[in-house]
C-alpha cells in the first residue's frame, strides 16, 4: 500500500514506536528473539518487524521524542497540544509527500533499470535477449525435459537486485522451490521454458516482466530482478 496509511495502522505504529523509542534508551532490557517464550511474543515481534520494514521502505522521518510526547498526552493526560484539524492536515500533507516520493522513485528506478539492461546486453556477448525483453545467460546446459507454461517445476534459485542485495533464495533456505510456471512472474514463466532439466541460467528480468511498479519490503518499484535458476525437474 504505497504512500497510504489507514488510521488503525497508524495507531498500531504509534504504540509500537513508543516502545521502540523507550527501547532505544533501555535497549539492554529488551528481550531478544531467542527469549520469546510463547505465541504472544511471536505475534508481538512479527508486528514490530513488519512496522520496521514499512518505516524503512517508506523512509518516514519522525522525531521519536515528540512522537512519544504525543502518545503520552493522548493516552495518559488527554491534554493534546495540537487540535484535530491541524493533525489531520499534517497527516494529509505527509501522505501527499509519500505519494510524490513514490512517483519520483518509480520513474528514477525505471530509468536505472533500462540503462542497466541496455549496458548488460551491449557489453556481454553471452547475453541473449528475447522479443519480450527478457535477458538470460546460460551457465550450464541441461539435457532433460523442457517445461510448458502449465507444468509444475522444481528449482533452486537465488534472486538479487542490480546493487547486489539478495532478496530471496531457495538455496539459503536449503530446500528447492516447487510451483506451476503460469503462476509466477512473466519473466520466470517465459525463461524456464527455455531450459532443460539440469540446466542453470541467469535471468535479467525487466520490471514489466517482474513486479512492475509495486513496492515490497525487499524489492523497490521498477527493479530489475536478477535470478540464477537451476531447473532440477519438471514434475
Amino acid at each position: 500500500m504505497k504512500g497510504q496509511w489507514n488510521l488503525n495502522y497508524f495507531n498500531l505504529l504509534f504504540v509500537s514506536l513508543f516502545f521502540f523509542g523507550y527501547g532505544c534508551s533501555q535497549k539492554k532490557d529488551l528481550p531478544s528473539a531467542v527469549d520469546m517464550e510463547n505465541f504472544q511474543d511471536t505475534v508481538s515481534y512479527s508486528i514490530g518487524a513488519d512496522i520496521g520494514e514499512n518505516l524503512k521502505r517508506q523512509n518516514i522521518e519522525i522525531n521519536y521524542g515528540v512522537l512519544i510526547t504525543g502518545i503520552l498526552d493522548a493516552y495518559e493526560t488527554e491534554d493534546i497540544k495540537i487540535d484535530q484539524k491541524t493533525r489531520r492536515n499534517a497527516m494529509m500533507k505527509m501522505q501527499q509527500s509519500l505519494r510524490e516520493k513514490d512517483n519520483k522513485n518509480t520513474k528514477v528506478n525505471l530509468k536505472e533499470s533500462e540503462d542497466f539492461l541496455k549496458k548488460n546486453k551491449d557489453s556481454n556477448k553471452n547475453i541473449v535477449e528475447t522479443s519480450s525483453g527478457l535477458q538470460y545467460r546460460i551457465i550450464k546446459k541441461g539435457s532433460g525435459k523442457s517445461p510448458k507454461a502449465t507444468d509444475k517445476v522444481r528449482v533452486h534459485y537465488s534472486g538479487r537486485l542490480i546493487n547486489g542485495n539478495e532478496f530471496d533464495s531457495s538455496i539459503s533456505r536449503g530446500k528447492p522451490a516447487e510451483f506451476q510456471l503460469n503462476r509466477v512472474i512473466r519473466g520466470w514463466t517465459e525463461g524456464l521454458q527455455l531450459m532443460n532439466e539440469g540446466a542453470k541460467f541467469e535471468f535479467f528480468i525487466h520490471p514489466n516482466l517482474g513486479y512492475g511498479d509495486r513496492n515490497t519490503p525487499k524489492i523497490p518499484p521498477n527493479s530489475v530482478l536478477i535470478f540464477e535458476v537451476e531447473l532440477i525437474k519438471v514434475l
